[in-house]
């Protein structure tokens, strides 16, 4: 389905990370018919509310950017809450946006969808055929339903709902807080911190192995429109570098940007997650798109948002 400039366009979310990112490349690349609403105006949990709004707005796109997130801490110890949250956005979203003929919608996922032990780098058909990591298995899940939804109203309706899978993402409005972030956010807040108070050393979670890949969240932002643009298809899209990097060659990275220079000590007490997840981003490249953001420029860049906010959390 052809999108164009005048049509109105959802996005879910948009006081996120991610929401918030695409509103701004929706602006800059002269998207303006863009409808928001905040989780106090419309809760996405509630079927009700999410039917009235569509009924009522007749939106032509929708962006699922809605969602709880968090590093392992917050996955591992709120599974209740990560998988029903996430989930039943899933579900009503989908839903009111076939019962009111949306054109287009883009559902964002994550890589944690993918097995634990899935072979390296991550193909998009890779899925379901291994067991998820557990420390995140009920936000994977809740992600999986959602992407297989889309392709069903596809099969089932002739829909033109598409998915898209992010790596581990970053930069201007990530949360900072100090359990419940991801990696990079709560390594910058910690650095930060540590340099403050003039602090000899500082802890990271785990061995400092596991491999991990960034993608700075403007260039997420761009990807997205470029497939709302460009892709229809059931199976999903990964977007990312197809770069990695180990947890502690990143912990010396943010601490050199930052300026801290006291020891770092790896608590191989705590978990490490996923020993390696690296995305294959072969189907988005013969698409024609590829990020622009290196990973120390990106870094960079969130440390000034994180001036700015005052470690939002």
């Amino acid at each position: 389905m052809v999108i164009t400039k005048q049509d109105k366009i959802f996005i879910a979310g948009h006081r996120g990370m991610v929401g918030a990112a695409l509103v701004r490349a929706m602006h800059e690349q002269e998207y303006e018919n863009i409808i928001t609403r905040t989780s106090g105006m419309l809760d996405l949990r509630r079927q009700s509310d999410v039917e009235y709004f569509f009924e009522q707005e007749k939106p032509d796109i929708v962006v699922l950017a809605a969602a709880k997130v968090g590093g392992i801490y917050a996955n591992n110890t709120y599974p209740a809450e990560f998988g029903y949250d996430n989930l039943i956005m899933a579900l009503n979203v989908i839903h009111a946006a076939w019962k009111n003929r949306v054109k287009k919608l883009l559902f964002l996922g994550s890589s944690c969808i993918y097995p634990r032990t899935a072979s390296q780098p991550m193909k998009e058909s890779c899925l379901l055929t291994g067991e998820l990591e557990q420390t995140n298995e009920a936000y994977a899940l809740a992600k999986i339903a959602g992407l297989k939804l889309c392709s069903y109203y596809n099969r089932q309706y002739d829909a033109d709902f598409i998915s898209c899978m992010p790596t581990n993402l970053y930069g201007p409005g990530d949360n900072y807080h100090i359990k419940n972030s991801h990696v990079l956010p709560a390594l910058i807040r910690r650095f930060h911190e540590a340099k403050e108070a003039g602090s000899p050393e500082v802890t990271i979670w785990g061995t400092g192995t596991p491999l991990r890949e960034f993608l700075y969240v403007d260039d997420l932002a761009n990807a997205c429109i470029f497939l709302l643009e460009n892709y229809t298809g059931d199976e999903t899209v990964n977007i990312g570098t197809g770069k990695e990097i180990t947890i502690s060659e990143l912990a010396k990275l943010v601490a050199d940007i930052i300026g801290y220079s006291g020891k770092i000590i790896q608590d191989s007490s705590m978990p490490d997650g996923t020993p390696r997840k690296l995305l294959d981003v072969s189907k988005m490249k013969a698409l024609g798109w590829k990020y622009t953001t290196e990973l120390k420029d990106g870094i960079r860049l969130t440390y000034k948002d994180f001036l700015a906010c005052g470690g939002r959390e």
